[in-house]
């Protein structure tokens, strides 16, 4: 007979609910994937790559009028070492494309990448031989924030967008629906 898990909370308009966690209490039931991409999520690094014009939106995005620090993105990173999300602020030329690379190789996983601004993500009003034609040639991109420059409100928004696409992400440290179980060691069982 498979085994049949059930979980009762009680739940009423004034317990907070954050995705699938339920609280109740001082007990907060959920999966390990989803308590690993919430502290993912609510803890970006950003690299700091401003290439042109879109980077002034960028610095202005921790300013105190925007704060992006209410997302917990306050740390902008020169290393690539320490950061986990790179913006690429601006047009990338065809010779820093292999600089841009190297950096994104250098970071750790997980890594996720912010195209800002027009000439980022398409290359913009430069079609011609010196410019990529978007980013995505070069690295994955994960969110595209369009305009020329976008405004420090678009790139929080792009920010909040690749907050919920962490927090949706598998990780595969947990199987589907299925609960991690411990049992003591006995001393008829090898170690």
């Amino acid at each position: 007979m498979p085994k049949r898990i059930e979980t009762v909370v009680l739940h009423d308009s004034s317990t907070p609910v954050l995705g699938d966690i339920q609280k109740g209490g001082a007990v907060v039931v959920t999966s390990l994937d989803t308590l690993i991409n919430q502290a993912r999520a609510n803890a970006l690094w950003p690299l700091t790559f401003g290439l042109a014009c879109c980077a002034i939106e960028m610095m202005s995005t921790v300013a105190s009028r925007f704060d992006l620090a209410r997302f917990g993105s306050e740390a902008f990173r020169a290393t690539p070492r320490q950061a986990d999300v790179m913006i690429i602020a601006g047009r990338l030329s065809k010779k820093m494309a292999p600089v841009l690379r190297q950096i994104y190789d250098q970071m750790p996983e997980p890594k996720w990448v912010i195209s800002m601004g027009a000439c980022a993500s398409s290359g913009g009003v430069y079609n011609n031989y010196a410019i990529v034609q978007g980013a995505d040639q070069v690295v994955p991109v994960d969110v595209y924030v369009p305009g020329c420059p976008p405004s420090p409100d678009a790139l929080i928004y792009g920010v909040m967008k690749l907050q919920n696409k962490i927090k949706r992400q598998n990780m595969g440290i947990t199987k589907q629906n299925a609960l991690i179980q411990l049992t003591p060691r006995t001393l008829e069982e090898p170690a």
